[in-house]
């Protein structure tokens, strides 16, 4: 894929500020140079958005000197945040407790995988059904998390071009609502009672949850933001008197960062609820709790469904695409890496646009110039996504190893799968200090934190979390009873090592940091740059790269057993380390053309109406 050419619009000046990256209480650097053309059309009224009011578009003057501000976020957009907290809640409540289900062995005298009151191990113990090892729990949770996103390009797929992402998302919350009430089946005491049987049940349920989550997660997320109906900048006055420039791109910049603390709300909830669920009633309830709030789901979604901005499916619009980057391609393949780098120098794209092509354009191009610039803009960001699994693989310690690593470190009457909600904790804490305080202080001192410098970033900080996960494994071998079988210990002689578990906090809160920074700015970047009619599909690239990662995870099974536990945290660490330095490598220069994306103009493809049929 070669998608790395300029982008076919009027020259835009390097910005020192993304566009799409300004808060409230800043001024906006001055811009050096800027054409006509690129920059909306100077004092030009138009209407946007909402069609009561006229909007005048900001002259190149005021697009350097004026302060840059969020529009107002619509309340249809609120709703849609607390769906996506309802599903998170049942998401993350349910699979909080998946380690303990399926590597923990039935405590003394338990049939439904509690602890039993007055038991020795009362203070210490972890609950637990299953007995299959360690191993055996890091695969099937990277299984899980495999296929759970492996499927949002299906229900991209569905959604964009038949379905369109109103009705995909009910039809996958119904999905996902059977694979939770099969395993609510999975844990009942008579099925825990045989073992092969339920872990035969949970497999099953976990396969078609998963279909259900893939589609919700890749529509969910375009659903939010399209609510906010503006699409350029426009020039507004407010009450103090100060005129400003109300900022699409940032305010969908917020809503994601809004969304994404919601996200955090529901699966910080779910996971305290039902590790104490499982710890004292069982994993019945654990499992049923969770399935009882993704009712939720459905309820708002149909009672506001007349209220929402709801975009058509688009029909063959895959096809389009596909024909198109071929069409650029042509003549440019090549195998040998050193020409195909020099041939990603020059423009393809304007030579596929119609105005170009003319009388010689294919049948199926039934589109205009913008809509090239469009895919050309979404395959870009496409190939921005392409080192994300190795910060997915970071992340996803937190889901299987590092819960593992909190069993065997002195516990203290919590429960060992509680800690890991330091991390979304520290989502919720940071997310409001980082939109506040942080972006707006590094803006002052004329830093510009454009999107992929951000990603950049997010990557230092999870491979920086992973050092400090190496380093406690360290320290739990070297001050264990046991040495380096600190499970063993655990297992056969009940014993733990006089290490506070609450030393994993650091490894948590820096990889909520990092979620912030790479895993925010992918939502919003996957908005921002995808064309309108195909945003799931590119939302469903992004989320992808977890299920790549997973896959790559099965690999680094064989380190999560003692006495490999360190080399195992070490090695990730290492990796997301390189997938940062190889991210900015191969990105820098695209960094420099954030402005020039945004401003592109629209293309009457990605704009047809509302249909009213969506919603019926």
């Amino acid at each position: 894929m070669n998608a790395s050419d300029p982008v076919d619009v009027a020259e835009v000046a390097k910005s020192k500020a993304a566009s799409n990256d300004v808060a409230l209480n800043e001024k906006v650097p001055v811009i050096d140079e800027m054409t006509i053309d690129s920059a909306p059309q100077q004092g030009v009224t138009y209407v946007d958005g909402d069609e009561s009011l006229d909007k005048t578009a900001p002259t190149i003057d005021e697009l350097a000197n004026l302060r840059r501000v969020s529009g107002k976020i619509p309340w249809s957009a609120y709703t849609i945040a607390f769906v996506e907290l309802c599903e998170r809640f049942s998401y993350y409540g349910t699979t909080a407790v998946f380690v303990n289900f399926i590597q923990r062995p039935l405590p003394e005298g338990s049939t439904t995988g509690a602890l039993v009151a007055g038991s020795s191990d009362w203070s210490n113990g972890t609950p637990g059904a299953l007995g299959m090892g360690q191993q055996a729990s890091t695969g099937l949770t990277l299984f899980n998390s495999f296929w759970s996103y492996i499927m949002p390009l299906a229900g991209a797929w569905v959604a964009d071009q038949y379905w369109g992402r109103f009705r995909t998302i009910f039809s996958s919350i119904a999905c996902a609502l059977v694979g939770h009430t099969i395993l609510i089946v999975s844990a009942i005491p008579q099925v825990i009672a045989s073992p092969n049987g339920s872990i035969a049940a949970f497999t099953i349920g976990l396969v078609i949850m998963g279909v259900g989550t893939g589609g919700f997660k890749s529509n969910i997320s375009p659903l939010i933001a399209e609510q906010y109906r503006e699409t350029k900048p426009y020039v507004s006055t407010l009450p103090s008197g100060e005129r400003v420039i109300v900022d699409p791109a940032a305010t969908v910049a917020r809503i994601y960062l809004y969304f994404y603390l919601m996200i955090n709300v529901g699966s910080l909830t779910g996971q305290i609820a039902m590790v104490y669920a499982e710890r004292y009633v069982g994993f019945w309830l654990s499992y049923l709790l969770p399935t009882a709030m993704f009712c939720l789901c459905p309820t708002v979604l149909f009672l506001c469904r007349n209220k929402y901005y709801l975009t058509p499916p688009s029909g063959s619009i895959y096809p389009k695409a596909f024909k198109l980057w071929s069409l650029a391609m042509k003549g440019h393949w090549t195998l040998n890496p050193v020409r195909w780098f020099r041939k990603s120098e020059t423009n393809i794209w304007d030579n596929v646009k119609p105005s170009v092509l003319g009388a010689n354009k294919p049948a199926w191009m039934d589109f205009d110039d913008a809509w090239v610039d469009e895919v050309r803009r979404g395959l870009l960001a496409c190939r921005v996504f392409l080192w994300y699994p190795l910060y997915w693989l970071a992340y996803n310690q937190m889901l299987n190893n590092l819960t593992s690593q909190a069993a065997t470190m002195k516990l203290g009457g919590v429960p060992n799968d509680i800690i890991n909600n330091l991390n979304p904790f520290a989502l919720i804490i940071f997310i409001p200090i980082f939109d506040q305080i942080v972006y707006p202080g590094l803006r002052k001192m004329g830093f510009n934190f454009t999107p992929l410098k951000r990603i950049a970033a997010g990557f230092c900080m999870a491979g920086s979390g992973m050092i400090v996960a190496a380093v406690t494994q360290h320290y739990i071998y070297k001050l264990g009873p046991c040495g380096d079988q600190a499970n063993y210990c655990l297992e056969v002689k009940g014993e733990y090592t006089n290490i506070s578990v609450w030393i994993q906090a650091l490894t948590y809160i820096l990889g909520g940091i990092s979620e912030i920074l790479a895993s925010v700015t992918s939502l919003e970047y996957a908005y921002t740059k995808a064309p309108k009619n195909m945003r799931s599909l590119v939302q469903a690239v992004a989320l992808f790269m977890n299920a790549i990662s997973s896959a790559i995870g099965q690999a680094f099974v064989g380190l999560s057993v003692d006495p490999l536990l360190v080399w195992n945290y070490t090695l990730v660490a290492l990796l997301a380390f390189i997938g940062g330095a190889g991210f900015w490598a191969t990105n820098y220069k695209l960094d420099r053309e954030e402005d020039a994306m945004n401003m592109l103009p629209d293309s009457q493809m990605g704009n047809r109406e509302v249909v009213d049929e969506e919603r019926k």
